[in-house]
């Protein structure tokens, strides 16, 4: 080696290990790993090492943290070639910048290795000064994708917080305020009004946007794994611990971390997560060193945690804590003149994520879409108008493509009809004397009033299907009723096709 020797180790903020990159050495001879983590340890980044192709993979898919492979093309069984190309097309390891390495390799290997992905290739004997500028190079790319990648999606998430409503003009302004502050933001809302957007907007429009996002689905998490999902452990920690794992308060480190369905959160992990918030600091399971973490923190919950507070569920110092800012993200219903362009927008978008031809939902299907009341808020409206776009045949979405409504039931309720007709009965049935009225009455037509609501439901049925030429779809919605719900009125009154009024 020309020049590959060590420096005395950098100072810097990160000695703590919170947010260093980590570097993987492949290379089956030790002095190499040895002099090569030396260099790189000196400027401040995380080493581990592999002797071989196998142990690598091992290394990569085990859950370590890992931001750069250095890997050398000869090695013994699995070659460098082979291992470059496994870990471009490996979606759990990839992306993963590598940067490849030999004394021996010929022309053609190191163009092979480039066409394989490789950002970069350094004859041995390595120069000091060009493995640490091709370092940082591959690991500025690689935080340059992942932002390019962060905006692309925030650009997605910001456009489909779709609305011209009150209720949707008044959450755009408590964002567009709360945004360029550290302060941190309780979410509440119903599942399905876009928590996770409002999130989302808030980190890409603060003084973080360039810093990570990191989302937590606390619910998600089992009990006895928050506290190594959140703050990370190191190896042997506890049995099924083989790597050390960044913890997702270091991996949010300098940006955002979102704490999604926190109501779901045990006190225990509260707790934990309170003393991080106060302290700026976080401990991964099994070590005794404090990192400090530069994380802002939002929340999000569908349950009333002034409530949990109240029955000991939830913690309130933590409570206040994250309450600085509360938002509330308005429900469908609050909101119903937004349906049309919603649902045109998420039509819109499903055809194109899909390659298929543009389409658009007829006056009808609109109409019918605003007037139900999607307790599943704006994912359940998604979900239908993706389905439909994909049951239409046509350019044009109409009713007769909507989904049923899984929410409404198929006849009225007739429990107050039912009750005239007991009345009805037991007053015929008296054995009073019978008025002058009543036998009048007695040696007329009798109908009770359900079975007259019938027939007259009935006639006025067969006189829209014949109006409309027996277009179910459009008597569906003169009628006010589900498509579906009219083909049972069909089939229970015994209208034939074709019948006149």
């Amino acid at each position: 080696m020309s020049s590959l020797s060590p420096r005395p180790p950098a100072s810097t903020a990160d000695a703590g290990g919170a947010v260093a990159p980590t570097i993987l050495i492949v290379d089956d001879e030790k002095n190499i790993r040895r002099t090569l983590g030396l260099v790189l340890r000196g400027e401040g980044y995380g080493v581990v090492e592999a002797a071989s192709g196998e142990e690598a993979l091992a290394r990569l898919t085990g859950g370590e943290p890992i931001d750069l492979a250095i890997i050398d093309l000869l090695l013994p069984k699995m070659t460098g070639l082979s291992l470059v190309e496994r870990i471009q097309k490996d979606d759990t390891i990839g992306p993963l910048p590598v940067i490849c390495i030999s004394g021996h390799a010929t022309v053609h290997d190191a163009v092979t290795a480039i066409k394989l992905g490789a950002r970069d290739f350094f004859e041995k004997p390595l120069s000091r000064e060009r493995i640490l500028v091709g370092v940082k190079n591959a690991l500025t790319a690689k935080r340059l994708a992942e932002k390019v990648s962060e905006l692309n999606a925030l650009v997605e998430t910001r456009y489909e917080m779709v609305g011209q409503s009150a209720s949707m003009q008044r959450l755009f302004k408590e964002i567009d305020r709360v945004a360029p502050t550290k302060a941190s933001v309780l979410i509440t809302g119903e599942s399905g009004t876009g928590k996770e957007l409002v999130s989302r907007a808030i980190h890409g429009l603060s003084p973080r946007t360039h810093g990570p996002f990191v989302k937590v689905n606390c619910a998600a998490i089992p009990r006895e794994l928050i506290e190594s999902e959140l703050f990370g452990h190191e190896k042997g920690a506890f049995t099924g611990a083989q790597t050390k794992k960044r913890g997702f308060f270091e991996q949010a480190h300098g940006g955002t971390l979102f704490l999604d369905e926190i109501g779901d959160m045990d006190l225990a992990a509260q707790a934990k997560v309170l003393r991080a918030l106060q302290s700026g600091e976080v401990c991964r399971v099994g070590s005794e060193q404090m990192m400090h973490v530069d994380v802002r923190v939002l929340a999000a919950t569908n349950k009333d945690l002034g409530r949990a507070v109240t029955t000991g569920t939830f913690r309130e110092d933590l409570f206040f804590r994250l309450n600085v800012f509360p938002i509330r993200s308005p429900s469908l219903r609050e909101r119903v003149e937004d349906i049309p362009a919603l649902a045109n927008f998420f039509l819109e978008a499903f055809c194109r994520e899909n390659g298929l031809r543009s389409k658009h939902l007829d006056s009808l299907a609109v109409q019918v879409l605003s007037q139900r009341t999607w307790p599943g808020n704006v994912r359940e409206l998604k979900n239908a108008v993706e389905r439909a776009a994909i049951l239409s045949s046509e350019d044009v979405v109409t009713i007769a493509d909507l989904p049923e409504d899984p929410h409404t039931s198929p006849f009225d309720d007739e429990t107050s009809a039912d009750a005239a007709d007991a009345a009805n009965d037991a007053r015929l049935s008296s054995p009073d004397r019978i008025s002058t009225s009543d036998a009048r009455a007695a040696e007329a037509p009798r109908l009770t009033l359900r079975e007259y609501r019938e027939r007259a439901e009935r006639r006025y049925v067969v006189e829209v299907l014949a109006a409309y030429d027996w277009n179910i779809s459009r008597a569906a919605v003169v009628l006010g009723v589900e498509r579906t719900n009219l083909h049972k009125k069909i089939r229970a009154y015994g209208i034939k096709r074709g019948e006149l009024p």
